[in-house]
């Protein structure tokens, strides 16, 4: 079974590459031999041929649960970026009877990341900024809410007029020729 998976192509490839250093051993080759051929360090050669020798073939594959373990859940993943969909504790919304009424009046109006991290700890999420940013990036979600400064819903909104005013007059792009002018020669 070694021998065939040392020779495998679709196997993965640090896999085959450790069964070929148990079949080279096999043949009677040295550990720095073993090395050379695989082109890796002895140490590493010496730890898999033991981690062979103890649990034979599954001692080749990979261990699981290597690396950084994450902070939060994916479930906790999921309520940060379910917080962007609702509005901010502090944004003035329409009730029935005409009123503007806030959820919380000392709250956020808008969302920002420290408005998001923020209200993440009150759910119980221990969370930083960053972390937060980049949770919202990774998923492609917009924390920020475009602002069109030429429409409102306002009835009394009145659009911005033409340039800012006239003692401010518009840059002008000078365009030349190719053909040589009399200035020029």
């Amino acid at each position: 079974m070694v021998r065939r998976l040392a020779r495998a192509r679709k196997a993965p490839r640090d896999l085959v590459m450790r069964a070929r250093m148990v079949e080279l051993s096999w043949q009677g080759m040295r550990v720095p031999a073993v090395a050379a051929e695989v082109a890796c360090d002895q140490k590493t050669v010496r730890r898999w041929l033991h981690r062979f020798n103890r649990t034979g073939l599954e001692g080749l594959e990979d261990l699981g649960g290597q690396g950084r373990k994450r902070r939060i859940t994916e479930a906790e993943r999921s309520r940060i970026i379910g917080l962007v969909k609702r509005p901010p504790p502090g944004r003035l919304t329409v009730q029935p009877g005409g009123e503007l009424v806030a959820e919380d009046e000392t709250g956020p109006p808008e969302w920002t990341l420290d408005a998001l991290a923020e209200q993440a700890r009150r759910l119980g999420i221990e969370v930083g900024r960053s972390q937060v940013r980049r949770i919202l990036l990774a998923e492609g979600v917009r924390w920020r809410r475009t602002r069109s400064w030429a429409r409102s819903k306002d009835a009394d909104f009145e659009g911005k007029g033409h340039g800012s005013s006239a003692s401010t007059p518009a840059r002008r792009t000078v365009r030349r020729s190719s053909a040589p002018t009399s200035s020029d020669r």
